[in-house]
């Protein structure tokens, strides 16, 4: 079936507004629902488009452009802080699981520039799926979510030469030899340092022009220029377009218009890469999973044993503990986008087979699928794990301290830093270990390493004695269970507690926790008093309106306590308080005009 340009278009927009959504609504990554829209539309789905070779050639501007902006998110002096877990934990998985696939792939008789480039796409994790599903969790900053995210970045890195230098593997017409060769390899240098120049030199006094002009279109239109051509100057030489874009990302990082700069790429590089991933979708052979499926799945699984079992050795022998390697195997044993890229040039390279790549392409997007399934069984394990060996915390030292605090973060360190400056002593006690190993070294402040929400670390905090109970815990679930417990335990403990938000203060007011600070209501009304006053309001009149808001607010809170189950109630009490918000002020406008306009009299005096 032939279509017109603006009905391909339409289909793509169609597949991707359906399919995305409804996949991240069950938390399996839009780069799932892209690839399952390809599959959907393409040849061997519903066949609505047939032919996706010239899309694919469109769609790998969306590489080019993801590339860029990773180049613009690589700072050389964040790069020098993280250079020790990125190049050292990175690069031995990138090599050790690289090697390991290419050895599988020579054993089973490939050639070993085939089995070369599938070791390289086998090694490759799915950063964009990983980072959200991180963050959706809550644990990019847990050590599985650092060493992770070290990972991720070495292998975004490491993708800009492996895209360079795996069309060399082939054995096709258009790689020199001899002094071609050289004149080559010598025009690849003279355009990257080009690029070096240009970019350290030129760029900035550009865009520094463009923007001048005051008008978006024009520094949107060069920014994109800056990626095209930087592209397709390295790809006039025999190299990767990515590099290219990846250089000029790199060269911009440190400039002053780099958020500017990704905030006008991100909507052309999110369209073209989602186009990316519906053309590999289109491409899949669904054919091949009927007819093939022990060999698909015999693929899927030798994919996330080998790499779990090279990402589970090179955390251990970097010096990760047993439960975080575990954790980070589970996390990073699928496949990834990048293996997608780097086959596409595999087979432009005449380096490995079309058919063999339409398997892997199913094996890579079945494991990636998995993923969600394989971190939540690594969570039952972890919570089975730490039931049955009863994890040791620390003895706690005995004192007469009439304060805990539960959670030693920002804020509990906060509150802890105000009693040690008036001598009052207290006992904090926090879950992360390394937070723990942090306040030690760099802080004067006893921390113990301890589940607060456990009766047996709490009658080892003597909150039996205690008069206070400072809860500063983080997540909110710990926070709620910690308050259970020590209401019913030991209810005459005074608990003052730390909220996230409104619903996790109305959670501990079900409990009946006495006193409650919203997290960030006493600063962003601090700072909205400023705003106030940069605007020419008065002091006194700043602060008074502040003062107003915030007892208003404390009411409404109280008030809203009462239905915060119906949502239909909850949104009418929230109107009903921002019109009597509003009055409040008119009315208390109003009063001081007229006081201001109304002459005293000798009875005022009096």
């Amino acid at each position: 079936m032939i279509m017109s340009p603006i009905a391909q278009t339409a289909v793509f927009l169609a597949a991707a507004v359906i399919a995305v959504p409804l996949f991240r609504h069950f938390k399996m990554g839009a780069v799932l629902g892209y690839l399952a829209a390809g599959v959907v539309i393409g040849p061997t789905g519903l066949g609505i488009i047939g032919e996706f070779e010239s899309i694919m050639h469109l769609a790998e501007l969306g590489i080019v452009m993801l590339l860029f902006v990773i180049g613009l998110e690589l700072q050389p002096s964040r790069l020098w802080v993280l250079r020790r877990s990125v190049f050292g934990l990175g690069a031995a998985q990138v090599i050790v699981t690289a090697a390991l696939f290419t050895a599988v792939g020579i054993a089973f008789g490939l050639a070993l520039s085939t089995a070369i480039v599938i070791g390289l796409a086998l090694a490759m994790s799915s950063t964009a799926f990983v980072l959200q599903t991180l963050a959706e969790r809550g644990e990019l900053t847990t050590r599985k979510g650092r060493s992770s995210f070290a990972i991720l970045l070495f292998q975004d890195i490491a993708v800009i030469p492996m895209l360079a230098l795996i069309p060399l593997l082939g054995e096709g017409e258009d790689i020199p030899a001899g002094t071609e060769a050289w004149l080559a390899a010598g025009e690849a240098i003279a355009v990257i340092a080009l690029i070096v120049f240009g970019g350290r030199y030129l760029l900035r006094p550009v865009f520094r022009l463009v923007a001048a002009s005051g008008i978006k279109e024009i520094f949107t239109a060069a920014a994109l220029l800056v990626v095209i051509g930087t592209a397709l100057g390295v790809y006039s030489v025999g190299l990767s377009m990515s590099l290219g874009a990846f250089l000029a990302g790199m060269l911009l990082a440190d400039s002053e218009y780099r958020h500017e700069l990704e905030a006008d790429i991100e909507p052309f590089k999110g369209l073209l890469l989602g186009l990316f991933f519906i053309s590999v979708g289109m491409a899949v052979d669904l054919g091949l999973l009927v007819s093939e499926p022990v060999t698909i799945l015999a693929m899927v699984v030798g994919l996330m044993l080998i790499k779990a079992m090279a990402l589970y050795a090179v955390v251990r022998f970097a010096g990760g503990d047993n439960r975080s390697a575990i954790s980070v195997a589970a996390t990073l044993s699928q496949g990834g986008e990048f293996a997608f890229v780097i086959f596409a040039i595999g087979i432009n390279a005449a380096i490995v087979d079309s058919g063999l790549v339409s398997s892997l392409i199913i094996a890579v997007i079945i494991s990636m699928a998995l993923t969600p399934l394989a971190m939540t069984i690594d969570d039952i394990f972890v919570r089975r794990n730490r039931q049955k060996t009863e994890e040791k915390f620390d003895e706690i030292e005995a004192s007469d301290n009439r304060i805990i605090i539960a959670g030693f973060g920002r804020v509990g360190q906060m509150v802890a830093r105000t009693l040690t400056a008036r001598g009052i002593g207290f006992t904090a006690l926090d879950i992360s270990s390394e937070q723990i190993e942090v306040v030690r070294r760099f802080g004067n402040n006893k921390a113990y390493y301890g589940d607060a929400s456990r009766l047996d670390m709490l009658h080892a905090a003597r909150a039996q004695e205690a008069e206070i109970l400072v809860l500063a815990i983080d997540d909110i679930e710990a926070s709620v269970h910690t308050a259970e417990t020590v209401r019913k335990h030991f209810p005459k403990l005074k608990i003052l507690a730390r909220a996230r938000n409104r619903f996790h203060a109305y959670r501990l007011m079900d409990i009946g926790v006495e006193y409650i600070i919203r997290e960030t209501l006493g600063s962003a009304l601090e700072l909205a008093e400023q705003v106030l006053q940069t605007t020419g309001v008065s002091a006194w009149d700043a602060k008074n309106t502040i003062a107003t808001f915030r007892a208003h607010d404390e009411r409404t809170l109280a008030r809203q306590y009462a239905v915060y189950h119906d949502e239909s109630q909850l949104i009418q009490t929230s109107r009903e308080a921002a019109q009597e918000l509003q009055g409040i002020f008119e009315s208390d406008s109003e009063s001081r005009h007229h006081a201001d306009s109304t002459p005293f009299s000798p009875e005022d005096i009096r």
